[in-house]
């Protein structure tokens, strides 16, 4: 068996820790705790990753990265039922992928600024929003939909990650893109009125 790059080992690290930051919070969750979900020793983490903090700061920075390079990907796009259906797409991947890195989205969205990662988190709502084409202050219902969605893919993401049904993606993709308002009926979407 090939030894992991370097990259599969920080991405496995980083995967870790954000699944461990959005279950715990960053002030409840050791290094030892990190080390132990990856496998590795804690003297072995701290080489890669020398404090806590720099650590957060790397899974923070990925989890921005991740959501700005989708909201890139729609952003010549009219906001309405294909962009929104495009993100959702392109995060159900993700949360697929890297449900913890989801899961501290999620987080980031719903958290509270009052500490110092609180407010961290707090950056990563503006390119979530921004993904959505919505201004949480000018449509409050429209944010707690996207919320709503992205909570959807993180939970049922983790989910069948650790016990498969016989679910897939694009069912996880439907559930959604629900949440958001939208039905998808007879191979098509529409925008529902107001319910």
């Amino acid at each position: 068996m090939p030894r992991p790059t370097k990259q599969q080992i920080d991405d496995e690290i980083l995967e870790a820790a954000a699944t461990l930051f959005a279950r715990h919070g960053f002030k409840e969750t050791s290094i030892q705790r990190i080390a132990d979900a990856v496998g590795y020793s804690k003297t072995g983490l701290l080489h890669r990753y020398p404090t806590k903090e720099s650590l957060q700061q790397a899974v923070l920075d990925r989890v921005l990265s991740d959501i700005r390079e989708i909201a890139g990907q729609v952003a010549s796009r009219p906001p309405g039922p294909a962009r929104d259906r495009a993100v959702i797409t392109a995060v159900a991947q993700l949360a697929m992928d890297g449900p913890g890195t989801v899961a501290l989205l999620l987080t980031g969205l719903a958290g509270s600024e009052e500490s110092e990662f609180g407010a961290a988190m707090d950056r990563i709502g503006e390119p979530v929003f921004e993904a959505f084409a919505v201004d949480p202050e000018t449509d409050p219902l429209r944010a707690i939909r996207v919320v709503g969605a992205l909570g959807a893919l993180a939970v049922a993401g983790v989910a069948l990650r650790e016990k498969p049904l016989a679910v897939t993606q694009d069912d996880l993709i439907d559930v959604s893109y629900d949440a958001l308002g939208h039905r998808s009926a007879a191979g098509h979407d529409t925008e529902r009125g107001n319910d």
